[in-house]
């Protein structure tokens, strides 16, 4: 097995009760969704520190489009496939994706003062946080948040691709606002998720959907903190 698969092959495949099948898979996905931000984080910082690697990138002709399509790309392939990929294969396309989010992360880190970075990533961490804590605590079904949260998340994505050509701050600040909400409302859902996904999914495949629940929970967390940056972030001058 490949050295980055993080979670042995018995804890999947050994029958155990339902809580210590919940409990290995949710450590699984938290150790994979924390590897993924530490990957982000240090490529992040890594290029903005480097103005040769962002000059290079910022003259490549529709670099970003491209950036952009190709982590489209590798979500979809991975959660598409996850069934059938082996734990390491889904583990090296997460850890791919993570770098590249990184690339395009440290534009956002050139583009806010590195105060206003930290601040924003506490308090995103503890918002994240307690909605995840609350979604894998609670005894009540999250399954009506559903409808109205991928709603909320489609008029997010159309906001944002409107919000390109429209240069309005109070329009900014009314998507920020609203996405805020729906990726809270998201950390807890996607979390409580998790849990019904460990119980129902084949043993054999946890594994790969370890990564998958924790590249769901990485994309929570990364777009929460993107939108409370645009509301609470101080711009470089």
């Amino acid at each position: 097995m490949a050295q980055y698969d993080m979670t042995p092959e018995h804890v999947f495949t050994t029958p155990y009760s339902a809580e210590t099948r919940v409990s290995a898979f949710l450590r699984s996905v938290y150790g994979w969704m924390f590897v993924g931000l530490g990957i982000t984080a240090l490529v992040a910082f890594v290029v903005a520190a480097s103005p040769g690697v962002i000059a290079a990138i910022a003259s490549i002709p529709f670099g970003f489009i491209g950036l952009f399509l190709v982590q489209i790309g590798l979500v979809v392939w991975l959660s598409a496939r996850a069934g059938s990929m082996a734990p390491g294969t889904a583990g090296l396309l997460f850890m791919v994706y993570s770098a590249l989010t990184g690339v395009t992360m440290s534009f956002v880190l050139l583009a806010y003062t590195g105060e206003s970075v930290a601040g924003t990533f506490v308090v995103a961490s503890g918002m994240f946080g307690g909605m995840a804590l609350y979604g894998t605590t609670t005894s009540r079904s999250l399954a009506g948040w559903g409808q109205f949260l991928f709603m909320g998340l489609i008029g997010v994505v159309l906001a944002s691709i409107v919000g390109i050509f429209w240069r309005s701050d109070a329009f900014q600040f009314v998507l920020a606002f609203a996405g805020v909400i729906v990726f809270t409302g998201l950390a807890a859902y996607d979390a409580q998720r998790l849990k019904q996904m460990a119980l129902s999914t084949p043993q054999g495949q946890l594994g790969s959907y370890a990564i998958v629940g924790a590249l769901v929970l990485y994309l929570d967390f990364i777009n929460l903190f993107l939108m409370l940056l645009r509301l609470m972030g101080s711009r470089r001058n």
